[in-house]
């Protein structure tokens, strides 16, 4: 199975756990790192809408907290239908790297996909 399978499958089952209460757009995000460790992540939704978690900034800490890696290569984002990260996403990926590749993929139809790099989606990043 190729690491994108596995990133796919990944996003796929994170999003199955998503808590989307209130839009009912339950997303998965999967992060590969540099060292090929898979991790992943769903939204999570607050009624306080603010305070509501993307997949992909979960997947990302996921990888943080649980390997201290920062070095990712690839994320998948599943969702239907396709979606890109949103904007706080974007800058979120960006502080780790602006060659990450970000896959979008629809969750149920996963031949549907669109590729970028995390530069890609967000020229012009801030940084410090």
């Amino acid at each position: 199975m190729t690491k994108v399978k596995q990133l796919i499958d990944s996003a796929l089952a994170a999003r199955n756990m998503a808590y989307a209460p209130y839009s009912n757009f339950k997303v998965g995000a999967a992060v590969l790192l540099e060292n090929g460790e898979i991790y992943s992540g769903c939204n999570v939704e607050n009624a306080s809408y603010g305070l509501s978690i993307c997949a992909e900034r979960s997947a990302i800490c996921r990888a943080i907290a649980a390997a201290g890696n920062r070095s990712i290569v690839t994320m998948v984002v599943a969702a239907h239908p396709l979606a890109t990260p949103c904007g706080a996403c974007r800058q979120f990926a960006v502080e780790f790297g602006t060659g990450i590749q970000i896959i979008s993929v629809d969750a149920i139809d996963t031949s549907i996909q669109k590729t970028w790099t995390s530069g890609d989606l967000l020229p012009e990043s801030f940084s410090l």
